[in-house]
């Protein structure tokens, strides 16, 4: 009877991380898909050349910085890029 216990709490508990794990992974996720889109409507519209600055473009560097760091992640590359500090 107890064995029967543990394996009800054990698969209860599995259910549970695993619902959390796919909650956080799609906050990420979201935030990921935001800051490439931000991107991709910097470089569009040409935000950066009406500072008088070239666009972010799209290097390996730039991308993974977006994709991790979403909106903060382009907004630090945009102020890296105004203070000319290249990546």
């Amino acid at each position: 009877m107890s064995s029967i216990i543990v394996a009800i709490l054990l698969l209860v508990a599995i259910v549970a991380a695993v619902y959390f794990l796919v909650k956080k992974l799609s906050v990420v996720i979201g935030n990921a898909v935001v800051g490439l889109i931000l991107l991709v409507i910097l470089n569009f519209f040409n935000i950066m050349q009406w500072m008088d600055k070239p666009a972010l473009g799209y290097g390996l560097a730039t991308i993974l910085i977006c994709a991790i760091g979403g909106i903060p992640g382009v907004c630090i590359l945009v102020l890296l890029d105004i203070l000319g500090i290249v990546i």
